[in-house]
């Protein structure tokens, strides 16, 4: 496992091994100790699994509030996305910044994603399968979000607005400008 830090450094992006022969290839995708070495100690709860049918299927910015804040540890295991981090930290020297990277079955990478970050991603194939790690457990009363298109974020997302899927869900959620008041809130501490 090799870590190396984005352009936010709380960020990581992890380089799995593979052993590959004549079978196919066997990967070590999850180590508790290799990660904590690493500065990654979160204590995961829950696993998440997503498919996504269609090309240019966007799904976020989505993060989870107060006690309920979730790290993420997220992995591509069929197909590719642009992955989309964003620090909602007030604290934070990197607060309302955000960073891209390409995940895909092909690079075997992870990203660690720390509580107090909005994530998002965007299929770049057909058929995408992604797998979360989560360090909290899922809360409705505690789900949030940022629209993915929201201008004062301006993600270069790897297509034109007319092009991506959304959920209805996803197409209402509100601007970073319209939550801001209540990021100090939500993500005390972190």
């Amino acid at each position: 496992m090799r870590v190396h830090a984005q352009s936010i450094p709380d960020v990581k992006l992890i380089s799995l091994r593979r052993f590959v022969d004549q079978r196919g290839f066997f990967s070590e995708t999850y180590n508790k100790a290799a990660l904590a070495e690493c500065g990654i100690a979160a204590e995961f709860v829950q696993d998440n699994l997503s498919l996504s049918n269609s090309r240019f299927t966007l799904r976020g910015i989505h993060f989870q509030t107060g006690a309920f804040a979730q790290g993420k540890l997220v992995h591509v295991l069929r197909g590719a996305v642009l992955d989309v981090f964003v620090d909602l930290r007030p604290q934070s020297p990197t607060f309302m910044q955000h960073g891209l990277v390409e995940l895909s079955a092909d690079n075997w990478t992870q990203l660690w994603i720390p509580r107090g970050f909005g994530h998002g991603f965007c299929t770049l194939v057909d058929d995408t399968m992604f797998a979360y790690k989560v360090d909290a457990p899922y809360s409705t009363t505690h789900e949030a979000g940022i629209i993915w298109n929201d201008p004062d974020l301006n993600v270069a997302w790897p297509c034109a607005e007319t092009a991506v899927t959304l959920s209805d869900k996803d197409a209402q959620l509100p601007r970073l400008s319209d939550i801001s008041s209540h990021l100090d809130e939500w993500f005390r501490g972190l």
